[in-house]
């Protein structure tokens, strides 16, 4: 039986300026739910890399299409998807063209979101690529218990 979830949708353009849109979004459901200023800001960039990667991936510049932004609170965590509808890419491929992250080398010469999944899975406790019709990247950030024990605290008084 799955766990009941309540669930937000948002739909933006395939364009860089809504990236922050989807910052915007994340950060409001996330405080809202009780996790910490640091999980926030994980989840913050998490997201910017996921719809930084489906904007210059899945479309052309022709064709501009639409990122879905889905959140799935639960109890213990939260789940953001983000699925575009543009063409796929091989995981593989993409990770061997990021090539290792080097702390030497200059950050200001990386590429914005060239880090991507890189940076999505060391700052999210799950990460999964989905193939249909598209990619959708979900990426699951849990609550810490003493955070789950701070809010009770805060909604029982």
């Amino acid at each position: 039986m799955a766990t009941m979830h309540d669930t937000i949708e948002l739909k933006i353009p395939a364009k860089p300026e809504f990236v922050s849109l989807g910052r915007l979004a994340v950060s409001g459901v996330a405080s809202r739910i009780g996790f910490s200023f640091e999980a926030i800001e994980d989840l913050k960039i998490a997201i910017s890399e996921a719809i930084t990667n489906a904007v210059k991936h899945a479309f052309s510049e022709e064709d501009s299409g639409e990122i879905q932004i889905t959140f799935s609170i639960y109890e213990d965590k939260l789940e953001v998807r983000v699925t575009d509808e543009g063409k796929s890419f091989d995981l593989e491929k993409r990770k061997a063209e990021i090539g290792p992250y080097e702390e030497e080398s200059d950050a200001d010469m990386l590429r914005v979101g060239g880090l991507g999944l890189f940076l999505i899975e060391t700052l999210m406790d799950d990460v999964e690529l989905h193939y249909e019709d598209g990619v959708s990247v979900v990426m699951t950030k849990y609550i810490e218990e003493k955070q789950v024990e701070g809010n009770a605290k805060i909604i029982s008084t």
